[in-house]
């Protein structure tokens, strides 16, 4: 959303102006004229005609107006200001931002810290919202990345805001998240939102899980305040690159889950003659719970042991899975359960783990046909096994960061498919980039459409009046529907030069043109910006 260039004319000067007249009259004189804008950590100061910035430490936003020099120097002074640091948030678009963390740049301890539940997304929207740089957001949270989308005012503060609440929420310390985020603005978020949704930033490339994450992203955040044009438009294109890609590309054909890719690792870690007898439990019988035993029945396993806590589910898998046995054990035979199994598959939403060291310790040793190693295959998000269970002998522990093994295999068809996917990525980019670019029209076709609407009513009465009383309503339905088609085919033109979708020859900047030329001619006032409603709060806020 681009921020109103009216800002910086008369309503800018008004708003100083306004508030310096608040100011006592007892108050010590100055020697020069000095008007200060601060917003969070920078402030801009004007004095004696010279415009400098500096460091400022107060928490919130403020003005500072001491005058001493009469008028005249008030207007030169306000001014300057126009074309200072002030003028840079009123030209300056809103800029996409994601701030993230994923299994490629961070660990898991950290990001299962700031895993957000799907429940609680609607919630941290509103909080993000609230922050004074940003203007929309979303919450993209799976086991393997963290990462949130926002529309900021200002990079640089949006940034600083955006981690500062990532710190408070998951508890740790801002300079922590710092050596582990990554930061993408504008385009380059865009291309990463979209080859996300593609599933080229996946463990296992290619993998169609990563999509449907995306789309829950957007169905839960439809209607959410905070969830807007630009950031739903952003995940509804990325929803779609995501479709395209695996249409045209079939990168998706072969390619697995993290789910599925569990099922692999325990495989791999398991002697070849082993696959057909090892006794196989399952802890939780969720979505990842479903799919790691649809994977093992495509493997062969024929046999599996499901610990839950209700029955229900487990009845629920029985009856899609028939071909494979499904075995049903309360929670508390878990411990039992585990004692009598070679591989173990943990797949709940625990936050505290199932599984540490005290645990593990007395369990009997398994056989040496399945390779001597009780197999721990974690994919949950917190963990549910404690990472200290790796180191009893006779016990393997993995988690879902290594799953990275199981991407060694095949490898050379998927990159290729992934280059043709990143060709697709660079088409739809442009056209998200245009629709984008395209916004910042919106408002004024909106305006000039009710400014020749205004006209056409107002010299549509006066003609009806002179026509008198005596008109039929066939005339005056006539006449109304004439002075629309005028109006309508007057603004087709210029309609049509303010519309820029990337598909004929104008440029954005010729439509961009076109759009101010047309602000000039008509005098029509864009919409007040985010920013100035802030500011304009906060100094109301000041005076009372």
């Amino acid at each position: 959303m681009a921020v109103s260039s009216a800002f910086a004319g008369a309503k800018l000067e008004t708003l100083f102006l306004s508030n310096a007249t608040a100011t006592p009259a007892s108050s010590p004189p100055t020697s020069h004229y000095q008007i200060g804008v601060s917003c969070k950590s920078r402030r801009t100061l004007i004095q004696r005609g010279i415009v400098r910035c500096e460091s400022h430490s107060t928490a919130s936003s403020d003005v500072v107006v001491e005058n001493s020099s009469g008028n005249a120097s008030s207007i030169s002074a306000l001014e300057q200001l126009k074309t200072s640091a002030a003028d840079r948030y009123t030209k300056e678009k809103s800029s996409i931002i994601v701030i993230g963390l994923s299994i490629h740049t961070c660990p898991v301890e950290m990001r299962e810290k700031l895993a957000i539940p799907e429940a609680e997304w609607p919630r941290a929207i509103k909080e993000l919202c609230a922050l004074n740089h940003i203007e929309e957001a979303a919450v993209l949270s799976t086991c393997n990345r963290m990462e949130i989308y926002v529309v900021a005012l200002s990079q640089h503060r949006g940034v600083k805001e955006v981690t500062e609440w990532m710190s408070k929420t998951g508890g740790i310390p801002v300079s922590e998240i710092s050596d582990h985020r990554f930061l993408l603005y504008n385009s380059d978020a865009t291309r990463h939102i979209f080859q996300v949704s593609a599933g080229l930033e996946s463990l296992v490339l290619g993998e169609g899980q990563i999509l449907a994450q995306v789309k829950q992203v957007a169905k839960v955040s439809q209607g959410v305040a905070g969830f807007g044009r630009n950031i739903s438009g952003l995940f509804k294109h990325a929803i779609m690159v995501g479709k395209r890609v695996r249409t045209e590309t079939k990168i998706a054909e072969g390619a697995v889950s993290v789910s599925s890719a569990a099922v692999e690792l325990a495989l791999m870690k398991l002697p070849n003659s082993a696959h057909s007898i090892a006794r196989v439990l399952l802890i939780g019988a969720g979505k990842m719970g479903k799919l790691v035993i649809k994977h093992l029945m495509s493997k062969g396993c024929t046999k599996i042991v499901v610990v839950n806590r209700s029955v229900e589910r487990v009845d629920l898998l029985r009856d899609e899975f028939k071909d494979i046995e499904i075995v049903y054990k309360p929670l508390d035979e878990m411990m039992s359960s585990a004692a009598e199994a070679d591989v173990i598959f943990t797949s709940t939403a625990s936050e505290t783990p199932l599984f540490l060291k005290e645990h593990v310790i007395d369990l009997p040793p398994v056989s040496e046909s399945v390779g001597g190693n009780r197999l721990f295959i974690d994919i949950s998000v917190p963990r549910n096994v404690g990472s200290c269970v790796k180191d009893l002998e006779g016990t393997k522990a993995y988690n879902v960061d290594d799953l990275k093994e199981v991407v060694a295999a095949n490898r050379e068809d998927r990159l290729r498919k992934a280059r043709e996917a990143e060709m697709i990525i660079d088409e739809e980019l442009k056209l998200f980039e245009a629709w984008r670019d395209s916004l910042e029209t919106v408002p004024t076709i909106r305006k000039l459409r009710a400014y020749a609407e205004q006209i056409r009513t107002s010299d549509l009465e006066k003609c009806l009046e002179k026509m008198g009383d005596n008109v039929n309503n066939n005339t005056r339905k006539a006449v109304e529907v004439l002075s629309r088609g005028i109006v309508n085919k007057l603004l087709h033109g210029p309609l049509q030069h303010l519309r820029y979708d990337g598909s004929d020859d104008r440029t954005l900047d010729e439509t961009l043109e076109n759009m101010h030329a047309l602000n000039r001619m008509f005098n029509l006032e864009t919409e007040m910006s985010v920013l100035e409603e802030k500011i304009r709060a906060k100094v109301e806020k000041q005076k009372s």
